[in-house]
């Protein structure tokens, strides 16, 4: 059987609101109905934490499959904490809000959140977020990964070709200073890079490095 979703909701303590404030008691009904969501929905909450300075140690202790961000007027500095407490070991992340700034949106889609989503959250429609929300990290993470590797082959495909240009140099100079073939010219730098147990381009640099020294 499956483990259910193991899931940490980032959300600042919210008190009783005072009477009249309309803005408080529809953050609390939010809350409310993210809670509700999650736990008829068969997901772990394993904890509901504060947006601050601790929050990188103890995502570390509890180790969710994916964090719910649930900010209201301090979205940008909840997203902040989490998009650090993140970093080092990404998470999906998704983000309720009634926050409808366009610059806030953005910066958390770069910031890496998987899910943005704005007004009322009604608890029927939290799996097929959360669902949406893993299949993109899982994408994104995977592009990522595909990018770090190509970057990786260019990076040693650069490599081998400076390594080759110096080979090539260091050979031309034996041909031209002993009157060596090519062939005569790489077995003498490859016998001198395994008697001196040192890659054949270490070889073919120090050749260069003296040549140059002695003129």
């Amino acid at each position: 059987m499956t483990e259910p979703l193991r899931i940490v909701v980032v959300s600042p303590e919210l008190g009783v609101p005072q009477e009249g404030d309309a803005h408080a008691a529809a953050q609390i009904e939010r809350a409310r109905s993210l809670r509700i969501g999650l736990l008829e929905g068969g997901f772990n909450m394993v904890a509901v934490l504060p947006a601050d300075p601790f929050l990188d140690e103890r995502l570390q202790q509890l180790r969710p499959d994916l964090v719910i961000v649930d900010a209201e007027s301090d979205a940008r500095d909840a997203l902040e904490h989490v998009v650090l407490a993140t970093r080092d070991a990404p998470r999906p992340i998704v983000m309720f809000t009634n926050d409808q700034d366009a610059d806030t949106a953005r910066a958390a889609v770069t910031a890496g959140v998987s899910a943005y989503v704005v007004a009322g959250l009604a608890p029927e429609r939290l799996r097929p977020i959360l669902d949406v929300a893993l299949a993109r990290f899982a994408r994104d993470q995977a592009l990522r990964t595909e990018l770090a590797d190509a970057r990786e082959e260019i990076h040693n495909l650069s490599s081998a070709m400076k390594d080759r240009a110096v080979i090539d140099r260091a050979k031309a100079l034996l041909m031209q200073r002993q009157s060596l073939d090519e062939a005569t010219a790489y077995a003498r730098l490859r016998k001198a890079a395994m008697d001196k147990n040192l890659r054949l381009v270490e070889v073919a640099q120090r050749m260069l490095d003296a040549a140059e020294l002695l003129g």
